[in-house]
């Protein structure tokens, strides 16, 4: 049960010989080579009780701050460089923080943090590290005046039930419908305020309410996300970007000399290839007279033929396939009008089929009229001087399959503005499965920090002092999109502060944007309430878990 160096040269041996380490003792292989056997937990680094609790507080501390200039309309961008030398440059917390690598074990904790709220509500993933952070740095403070660690997590639980409570109260049920789509625009259009797109952030929230409305299902009050495809060339301006009702590929027809524009297609979507068929298992075929290659030859041209005749008889004017063609296949399909394209990926496929009310077929002899699809219009468009085309299917039967295609000057700006839409397209689904709102600019946050205050002095025991840190910590949200924003945070915060508290209403917040009134009703800053509610209770369970550690044990090197 121990660990075994073998040593590269006989110096070290000579050496360790004379002079045995304290705690390891020397033996030899049966060659002769000599090393060392360590006792087993010799040299693990191992941290205890406070010092755990502080290492790992600075950690996260180290991680939020990275995040906290990202935070709000005036925030900034990170720069990241993947190991084979890709560039990303994103604003979006979660992306930031996975595309960081992060080493350490507490600051992987907030990476999975910044996920989750990214996986259940899709925006605020900043945030919830911003508050974890701040909330983790008051802790400090209190494990400084000797709190037990467990009382200031029971301070914070406790805490932030008072708050996520409060966001209920404080919250504005907001109407909307298929007809008056503006509010819906104005909360996607806070989303996008602080990304790359915000120049044209209005026409991108319309795009992804247009993109949402078109694909949920409002009695039931769910949306499916995979009906939303998401595709993008670079190229053009962001404001080129535009939402098709309908399918784009990111192919173009197999041959060129098809037709390009085709009108009420009927689409036959294969899942087969257009190839003679083959044995399963490895074959090997010998011709040895020209007569027999010749004979060949006239057998897979009689086999092309009467698939395309199959196609042809149950009435197709489209073929969509998911495997190559044979080059033969292809000069035939274009000699008997039948334009095609291969090499579909699956879930494009599916995509296709939905849109289209259109059967998957897995063999020609299944073809029949009836498994064809619909679609008004499909084209082929090519961009600028390149050889990039796509194939647009549009008019489809059953509009619950769109696509949002994506305009940008370079691929960075691209894979960004795709991030942000994403973003707005959740929003406007969480806004849909629930319609409550709170305002944005850190309003919220300061109203719940009031409450808390309020009901930390109704506690007698020690938790109070918890309580009155969590409120302190909500206030470093606002604090933050202050600073960001190139105002005083302390003053800005406090006359806010100071303001909520005189005319208790919740929904004054930061002037973020310099618009001369601390009113996001009339500024239309907006947040989700599930968005806003989740954030809190995520970042408060992450502390909860940080400061329950109070033993690291690390495996250590050999030294």
């Amino acid at each position: 049960n121990g660990l075994c160096q073998p040593f590269a040269n006989a110096d070290r041996a000579d050496q360790s010989e004379s002079e045995p380490a304290v705690g390891m003792s020397l033996a030899f292989d049966e060659y002769g080579r000599p090393f060392i056997v360590i006792k087993e937990g010799e040299k693990k680094g191992r941290m205890k009780g406070l010092e755990a609790q502080k290492a790992n507080i600075l950690a996260a501390k180290a991680v939020c701050n990275i995040l906290k200039t990202s935070l709000g309309p005036k925030g900034m961008d990170k720069m990241l460089q993947s190991p084979d030398g890709d560039v990303c440059i994103t604003n979006d917390g979660a992306t930031i923080l996975e595309q960081m690598k992060v080493e350490h074990q507490i600051g992987k904790l907030l990476v999975e943090l910044s996920k989750s709220q990214d996986d259940e509500i899709g925006d605020g993933t900043t945030g919830v590290v911003v508050l974890a952070g701040s909330l983790l740095e008051k802790a400090e403070a209190l494990l400084d005046k000797g709190i037990h660690p467990m009382r200031i997590a029971e301070g914070f639980d406790r805490a932030c039930s008072v708050a996520v409570d409060h966001l209920s109260t404080i919250a504005d049920t907001f109407e909307y419908s298929l007809d008056s789509k503006e509010a819906l625009i104005e909360v996607a259009m806070t989303t996008l305020s602080s990304k790359i797109v915000n120049r044209s952030h209005r026409q991108m929230a319309e795009i992804a309410v247009d993109a949402v409305l078109s694909v949920a299902d409002i009695e039931r009050r769910d949306v499916n996300l995979d009906l939303i495809k998401m595709d993008g060339k670079v190229g053009g301006r962001l404001e080129d970007t535009r939402l098709v009702r309908g399918i784009v590929i990111d192919k173009d027809m197999s041959h060129p000399q098809m037709a390009k524009d085709i009108k009420d297609a009927k689409l036959c979507v294969l899942t087969c290839p257009f190839e003679p068929p083959k044995p399963k298992t490895k074959h090997k075929l010998e011709l040895e007279t020209v007569q027999a290659y010749q004979d060949m030859q006239q057998a897979e041209k009689a086999y092309f033929l009467e698939m395309i005749q199959k196609v042809k008889d149950c009435g197709a004017s489209l073929v969509i396939c998911q495997w190559g063609f044979d080059d033969e296949a292809n000069h035939l399909l274009m000699q008997s009008e039948l334009p095609a394209i291969r090499w579909v990926g699956g879930v494009e496929l599916e995509l296709i089929a939905i849109a289209c009310n259109a059967r998957i077929v897995p063999r020609f002899s299944e073809l029949s009229a009836e498994k064809l699809g619909t679609a008004g219009h499909v084209h082929e468009e090519s961009f600028g001087t390149t050889k990039d085309r796509v194939v647009v299917i549009e008019d489809c039967p059953n509009s619950k399959a769109v696509t949002i295609f994506v305009r940008g000057g370079n691929k960075m700006i691209l894979d960004e503005a795709k991030r942000s839409l994403h973003d707005a397209i959740c929003v406007v689904r969480n806004l849909i499965r629930e319609n409550r709102i709170v305002y944005g600019g850190g309003a919220a946050e300061i109203a719940c920090a009031l409450k808390v205050s309020e009901e930390a002095d109704k506690v007698g025991t020690i938790e109070q002092y918890a309580m009155r840190s969590f409120a302190d910590a909500l206030e470093q949200t606002p604090c933050a999109l202050a600073e960001n924003s190139g105002l005083s945070p302390i003053e800005a915060v406090a006359d806010v502060k100071s303001m909520q508290a005189a005319e208790g209403k919740p929904y004054l917040g930061v002037d973020c944007m310099q618009k001369g009134t601390n009113d996001m009703k009339e500024q239309k800053v907006f947040e989700t309430l599930i968005g806003k509610q989740q954030q809190m209770l995520l970042a408060t369970q992450v502390v909860r878990m940080i400061l329950k550690i109070d033993d690291v044990i690390q495996p250590g090197a050999f030294q």
